[in-house]
Parts: C-alpha cells; sequence; structure tokens
C-alpha cells in the first residue's frame, strides 16, 4: 500500500495534525517577514523554483532551462541547493563535472555537467553557499533549487510548481495528512504558478484555476518535457528517436509513472519493461549486473534511463545505455488572469528585466580578495 492510500485511510486523524503543522509553518513566516528570524539577501536577482508539495513537479527540467536562458543572456548564473544525498568533504562545495554523484549529488552533478558555465553550489545552509559565492564573483542571477519553504533566503521571484493533483484532490492536504509542505495560504508568495502536463489536461483544469488560484492574481503556465532523442550515457553519443526495437526503462525518480508515459510517446513504444528504484538510488555494480541480466531476459536491445539517474550509471554503464536528450516545452497561460496567450519564456524575460532595473547598482566583484576556508562538512541540518 503507497503512503497516499495510508493518508486517505487515516485522514480523519491525520487532519488535525496537518492544520497544526500548516499554523506553524504560517507563524514560521511571519517570523521572518517580520525579520525576527534572520535570512540573506544576495546582491544579484534571485529566482526560487520550488513546489508547495512532495514529488516530482519539473524543479530540475526547469532549473535547467533557467540555466539555458542566462547563458543565452550573457549572465553568469549560479545555483543554490541543498544537493540531497551530497557528501562532499567541505561545505560550501563547488560542484566539479568529474565530481562522483555522491559527492555531489546527482541533480547538481547533472546540472554542472549540462551547464559547465554556472556555478553550482551545494550547501544545506543556502543562506552560507551564497555567501561563500558572492566572496569569490558576482553572478547575474542566482537559482534558489526547491526554495519555496527555504525563507533564509530571500528572492525576488517565486516560481511555484504544482502537480494537477494538487489542485484537484490535494488541495490544501497539509502533511501528514497529504503531501503539502504548508498551507494554501503560502501560495500568496507565488509570482507564477507552473504545471506540467499535456496542453489538454492543462486546459481540462481551467475551471479548477478559476476555483483555487484566480484569488492570486499571477499567471499560471503549463510546461511539458519533451524528448529530442537519445544520448548514450558512456561517451555522449546522439542517436534521433524513435526506437524501433524493444527496450527497458530504468528509473530512480520520485514520478517513474510520468517517465514511463513520457516514454512510450518519445519512443515510438511503451518500453517492454520497466525497473523502477527508489528516488535518488545510488546505483551499484550488483544493479547494473541485475539491470543487464534482466534486460537479455527480456529480449531488450536498449537500456533508456532518466539523465538524472545516467550521472550516476555513468561509470557502470554498458554500451548499449541510452538516457533521454530532453528539452522544455512552454504552453501559452490560462488566460483568467490577465496572461492570455503568454508564453512563459517571454513573461520571464519582461518579468526579469523589471526585477534587475529595480535593483541598487552592484558594486565591483572582490576578485582580489583572499579566499576564506570552507567549513568542513559536519552535514549542518538546513535552516529552513
Amino acid at each position: 500500500m503507497q503512503i497516499e492510500q495510508y493518508q486517505h485511510l487515516l485522514r480523519p486523524l491525520l487532519a488535525p495534525l496537518g492544520a497544526a503543522y500548516a499554523g506553524g509553518m504560517r507563524l514560521r513566516r511571519r517570523l521572518y517577514a517580520s525579520r525576527v528570524l534572520r535570512s540573506w539577501r544576495s546582491a544579484a536577482p534571485t529566482v526560487s523554483v520550488g513546489n508547495i508539495g512532495w514529488g516530482g513537479t519539473g524543479k530540475t527540467p526547469l532549473t535547467d532551462w533557467l540555466l539555458d536562458w542566462a547563458a543565452q543572456r550573457g549572465l553568469r548564473s549560479a545555483v543554490l541547493t541543498r544537493g540531497y544525498r551530497a557528501r562532499p568533504q567541505t561545505l560550501p562545495h563547488l560542484v566539479q563535472p568529474g565530481n562522483l554523484a555522491e559527492e555531489a549529488g546527482d541533480e547538481p552533478l547533472m546540472l554542472c555537467r549540462r551547464h559547465p558555465e554556472a556555478r553550482i553550489v551545494v550547501d544545506p545552509v543556502r543562506m552560507r553557499g551564497g555567501r561563500w559565492l558572492e566572496q569569490r564573483e558576482r553572478p547575474g542571477v542566482i537559482i534558489l533549487d526547491d526554495g519555496m519553504q527555504h525563507l533564509a533566503v530571500q528572492r525576488d521571484l517565486d516560481l511555484v510548481l504544482l502537480r494537477p493533483s494538487d489542485l484537484d484532490t490535494g488541495w490544501n492536504r497539509v502533511q501528514p495528512s497529504g503531501s503539502w509542505r504548508e498551507g494554501a495560504s503560502a501560495l500568496r508568495c507565488a509570482g507564477a504558478f507552473l504545471i506540467k502536463c499535456p496542453t489538454r489536461a492543462f486546459q481540462s483544469m481551467f475551471p479548477l484555476f478559476e476555483q483555487r488560484l484566480t484569488e492570486f492574481g499571477v499567471p499560471v503556465f503549463n510546461f511539458q518535457i519533451k524528448v529530442q532523442g537519445l544520448v548514450r550515457v558512456i561517451d555522449g553519443e546522439r542517436r534521433p528517436g524513435p526506437l524501433t526495437r524493444p527496450y527497458l526503462l530504468v528509473t530512480g525518480v520520485g514520478e517513474p509513472k510520468q517517465v514511463a508515459r513520457t516514454a512510450a510517446l518519445s519512443m515510438g513504444q511503451p518500453p517492454r519493461e520497466q525497473l523502477i528504484f527508489p528516488d535518488h538510488h545510488p546505483f551499484t555494480r550488483k544493479d547494473v549486473r541485475a539491470i543487464e541480466q534482466f534486460a537479455v531476459k527480456q529480449q531488450c536491445a536498449h537500456v533508456v534511463c532518466t539523465p538524472k539517474d545516467a550521472v550516476k550509471l555513468g561509470p557502470l554503464a554498458r554500451e548499449n545505455f541510452w538516457t533521454f536528450d530532453l528539452d522544455v516545452d512552454f504552453g501559452p497561460a490560462w488566460r483568467g488572469n490577465g496572461q492570455e496567450g503568454a508564453r512563459f519564456d517571454a513573461w520571464f524575460d519582461a518579468r526579469f528585466d523589471a526585477i534587475r532595473a529595480g535593483m541598487p547598482k552592484a558594486t565591483p566583484s572582490p576578485r582580489n580578495k583572499p579566499e576564506t576556508k570552507p567549513k568542513t562538512s559536519d552535514r549542518a541540518k538546513e535552516s529552513r
């Protein structure tokens, strides 16, 4: 039985606990807003990419798109991230392409390899990571990964990602009675909402947008993850889809069913089988042998995985291991909040320019300042 089923069965008992938790999170926001709790502001425009609840909403693909956008604008970009399950020797840790996934974390390492021009800084205490970065250079934009609840770092724009279920059966179901980390009042921080789903599904949710999101007065955008082709894990060779021979899908992500649907649409056929590992699973040689043997047993010519899994499988991968070449495709905004026909990329361009125009002039970057030694990692708890 999945956790959602337990929550549904125990909801009458768990709902009061969820209400109490939501009340505590509201108080916490007020304490940050009134400066009772300390926070830090970067000299650079800061964009938070976050979500109200658990689960895969597309934060990493959106962060990936933002780094591409910054490069196209000629902006020096940086990401401040907790680095889930990362175990660097020192904190803060500036991710390098040659790092191992267990050192840097799978998602930070994937972003670093895709964007070597960006600075990906891993530190559970992101205020410390941001200050450390700004002692060394002046970024043109900072992206706060999974930042909606991380109020110790101030931001100029909150991009809040929602799942379709968040607007329906999951609405305002705060943990432990549901998947939300905060109550619905926290959505007032949003500068825009983004929902990852097919265009038709997005259009079918218009009545829910009217009911749930009108009061917040910000645009609601649709986006999808599109597969452009495949990349061989061991050497980066590219090949277009679809696949003509059977393949095995291997996933260690939060929403494996979504990946299977995406694979079926983009590869011209569903996977013959799917091996599902836990999110952020650290693949071992034993895992790879089991994957190989299962692929042979099922007569699968290819093994296909997500880019996040590819960085962990990389040193162990075989010649027939491929990963998706992904891109983000934005649809038009919901018309209800005055953004009819607008696309996220154009809206974000204009919003970022307005943010930057309203910021004080930056002082020269302290490039000659002597470096301070980063703190030894004691796996400090994140100060949320």
